[in-house]
């Protein structure tokens, strides 16, 4: 029985069901879903490209960026952590740039948040002695640097839509002919808000406890979170969900557990949460400013001078990594410290 099918039949016995329901299904399901059957995520023949997989110097600059912060941490032994990993290249990539660092890859003990047993594979090709934990409460404790690149978009959202007769939930229920389909739930309570009708609010109910987590561990020991994704600094009102196939955005109720569902990050959220927890917040700022920051045009010009011949696709890599009409805007950056810590570099 395929994915779908075991959608509709629960929906035919329990009613329909929220959006954040079907994308946990969709993306996490033991047996079908996208999480557990895909081995490609983030490549070039992958459905979608990830900021490691388009150039060698985002995880090369990830990597100095550690490297700078352990110095920062005072030089402890420590576990570089990194959530949802894909495939490994982000990791690889800044082990390769921080491999002359004196006592960096001695210090640090690598351990990967990872579900899927493929990826796991995959990962285990790149890097050399990685450990690897199913939730970020498993990581070793003690003084810690956490990497997650394109990983809070994953997380499962409700969708509230305003009506004129006030909020309604959007749910995944089936049409006459027993399809999967959108609708709304009848009119429910909400904040009154100046929302006009069709503004749409999105929530993860999961990120809260994801940052109750982060608050245990940045006050138990020094340490730094690094959060890049998609989103928007400010809530805009707008339905972010989108399932991505091939390359190309297909509608999310079109092939439950063959695509990727993500929603844009709600960065004002994640950094309300953070203050609320007595932990410094930097950013968000844009991923283009922040490579910047660190000296990527300087790096893609040594790239380029060293191999010219590789030089236009060094600069297409800049480009498609720092443009605002590419990744450089849409893509934003924040980073989470411990009390006490001074600012981090890229900020």
């Amino acid at each position: 029985m395929s994915l779908k099918e075991k959608l509709i039949d629960y929906i035919r016995d329990n009613g329909p069901m929220t959006v954040a329901d079907y994308m946990g299904a969709c993306l996490y399901d033991p047996e079908d879903g996208y999480y557990a059957t895909r081995p490609a995520i983030g490549g070039a023949s992958a459905d979608f490209l990830t900021a490691p997989e388009a150039s060698q110097m985002f995880g090369e600059l990830i990597g100095l960026w550690c490297a700078h912060e352990w110095d920062v941490l005072g030089k402890p032994a420590f576990n570089l952590i990194e959530l949802g990993p894909g495939r490994g290249v982000l990791m690889q990539d800044a082990l390769r740039a921080t491999q002359r660092l004196p006592g960096f890859r001695e210090a640090c003990n690598i351990v990967l948040i990872e579900t899927s047993a493929p990826l796991r594979d995959e990962q285990a090709q790149r890097i050399d002695e990685p450990e690897w934990a199913l939730r970020l409460e498993d990581a070793p404790p003690g003084p810690s640097l956490i990497i997650g690149n394109e990983f809070l978009d994953c997380m499962p959202i409700r969708q509230f839509v305003r009506g004129e007769d006030g909020w309604h939930e959007k749910l995944v229920g089936l049409n006459e002919a027993e399809q999967l389909v959108f609708g709304l739930s009848a009119a429910i309570p909400g904040p009154e808000t100046d929302d006009e009708p069709g503004m749409v609010r999105e929530i993860a109910p999961s990120l809260e406890s994801f940052m109750y987590e982060i608050e245990r561990r940045l006050h138990d020991a020094p340490a730094r979170m690094l959060l890049i994704d998609y989103g928007y600094a400010r809530p805009e009102g707008a339905d972010t969900l989108q399932a991505l196939k091939n390359h190309k955005k297909i509608d999310p109720i079109e092939t439950p557990g063959e695509a990727d569902l993500t929603a844009h990050v709600d960065f004002a959220r994640v950094a309300q949460l953070a203050l609320n927890a007595d932990l410094q917040v930097h950013g968000p700022i844009t991923q283009g400013q922040f490579l910047r920051n660190l000296g990527i045009e300087v790096r893609a010009e040594t790239l380029a001078n060293a191999n010219p011949q590789h030089a236009p696709r060094v600069m297409r890599e800049l480009k498609r990594l720092t443009d605002a009409d590419q990744m450089g805007a849409l893509f934003k950056v924040i980073c989470l410290s411990s009390p006490n810590l001074p600012p981090p570099a890229g900020f």
